[in-house]
């Protein structure tokens, strides 16, 4: 699964959730978490479950719950399995073991609307809580559903007490630059993609897009969105230009002898020169399958 963008949706706002349908976002996250007051989660409920019935755009549809074992959380997973979305987003997970529990709960719901076994995939925000980010490691040994893993560094700056998570400059302080390369290397060792997270200026277009180009080029597959205006320019950085794709080509022609080596254009390539362009085109693939 490749998903470029992934925009956040307030499930509370009728407004947003219709405007949304025209969205060129890869994926919408309905938002029953933070952008829901809670006391208007059962209305958000019903709203998300209307429009998950609805024949919507090409977007894979999405629901982020409240946390597991949160006041909200069975109400909201009976409403999400009934309702057939593709698959939910976790906050705060502690571990891959939350998602393991979260696995039981789906299969019994699953079985019980006759959705099959396993159809709802999750993808964590993998880094919201101090012991989230040292069982990073423990992805290695993915838990079922696993689709991908994203981070955040808004609560988990919350849970360590601190002012702000950025440095003098604006950029992301060491801590979250930690966290964020740990959520990718864990991702990559649980073979699923890795998705940046969000860039909260949604008016800074120009800063939004060196964040996108530099999470791509560090091998991020896909980002956040918290405003329909960011989608464009994240489905932009995240689809390989005609020039990779022509590259990768060439790459993966080199090798069709079944050497372990090749060459292109006077220099040597080897198997992780494969592994990338055939990423690459996986990747155009994808979007060239949307579009």
């Amino acid at each position: 699964m490749i998903l470029r963008s992934l925009l956040f949706v307030p499930a509370d706002s009728e407004r947003k959730l219709e405007k949304a349908k025209s969205s060129p976002a890869d994926a919408l996250i309905l938002d029953l978490e933070d952008a829901v007051a809670a006391e208007r989660r059962p209305q958000a409920r019903e709203l998300m479950r209307e429009f998950l019935q609805q024949p919507i755009s090409r977007a894979s549809l999405w629901v982020r719950i409240n946390p597991v074992g949160s006041a909200d959380y069975q109400s909201d997973l009976a409403a999400v399995v009934a309702a057939r979305s593709a698959g939910i987003v976790v906050p705060k997970p502690d571990s891959p073991d939350v998602l393991r529990a979260l696995d039981r709960d789906l299969s019994a719901l699953e079985a019980k609307h006759g959705v099959p076994d396993r159809a709802t995939k999750v993808i964590p925000v993998a880094s919201e809580t101090p012991a989230a980010v040292l069982a990073l490691g423990e992805y290695r040994k993915p838990p079922p559903r696993l689709a991908a893993l994203t981070w955040g560094a808004e609560d988990l700056s919350a849970a360590l007490g601190a002012a702000t998570n950025r440095d003098g400059d604006g950029a992301f302080a060491f801590t979250y630059r930690m966290v964020r390369s740990l959520c990718l290397v864990a991702a990559k060792a649980a073979d699923v993609e890795a998705i940046e997270t969000l860039y909260a200026d949604f008016r800074d277009s120009a800063g939004l897009e060196r964040f996108a180009r530099a999470a791509q080029r560090e091998g991020f597959s896909g980002m956040l969105a918290i405003h329909p205006d960011q989608v464009e320019t994240i489905n932009a950085a995240f689809t390989p230009s005609a020039a990779d794709i022509a590259h990768a080509r060439l790459v993966v022609a080199a090798f069709e002898s079944g050497a372990g080596v090749a060459s292109l254009d006077g220099k040597m390539l080897d198997q992780p020169h494969l592994k990338q362009a055939r990423h690459v085109l996986a990747m155009a693939e994808a979007v060239g399958s949307r579009q």
